[in-house]
């Protein structure tokens, strides 16, 4: 038998006079894909944004915290005077910015993505380039016009910071392409 059986178990117990064995768990529900693909592009975030308490200057020049933030929750831009913010702080920024201002952005330029994986690729790449970007962009095209196959190409055209290609933003778009 490769499996543990519960239900033999059960029978066994009661055979020989033991207390039946507790039920099994439910299985857990499954996830909504939404809150999947956020978790996913939040990992791609962590990764290739780091955490920083302290503002600070981005590569492309702009005011920057946490995981990357531009923006705190109320909608004020990160200046370079604000005060430390703790790990915790950063980590709901993040979330709360992925779940209320990326994942939509994406799900309304790209309303046909469905698939997990690429949703949450699209997440991080509005995430670290903004919504217009991908808005104006021809990997959108590509998005809404089923092509796949070309999505990969456009997504390392997006390598570039300040005009400056940066090894980071190649990393970052290749681990995009993996999702796809």
């Amino acid at each position: 038998m490769s499996r543990f059986d519960l239900g033999l178990l059960a029978r066994a117990r009661a055979f020989v006079g033991a207390a039946a064995a507790p039920a099994p768990p439910p299985e857990p529900a499954p996830a909504d894909p939404r809150t999947l693909a956020v978790e996913v592009a939040a990992e791609l975030c962590r990764r290739f944004e780091g955490f920083y308490p302290r503002p600070y200057l981005c590569p492309a020049g702009v005011p920057t915290i946490g995981y990357g933030a531009t923006h705190y929750l109320d909608g004020r831009r990160v200046r370079l005077t604000d005060p430390p913010i703790s790990r915790e702080t950063a980590e709901r920024l993040l979330l709360r910015q992925l779940e209320r201002t990326y994942l939509p952005a994406v799900l309304r330029l790209c309303p046909e993505v469905r698939d997990v994986r690429r949703l949450a690729a699209l997440v991080d790449f509005c995430f670290n380039l903004g919504a217009g970007n991908l808005q104006a962009s021809t990997l959108r095209r590509r998005v809404n016009a089923d092509q796949w196959d070309q999505v990969p190409v456009e997504l390392r055209k997006w390598v570039y910071a300040a005009g400056r290609r940066l090894r980071g933003l190649v990393l970052r778009r290749e681990a995009e392409v993996v999702l796809l």
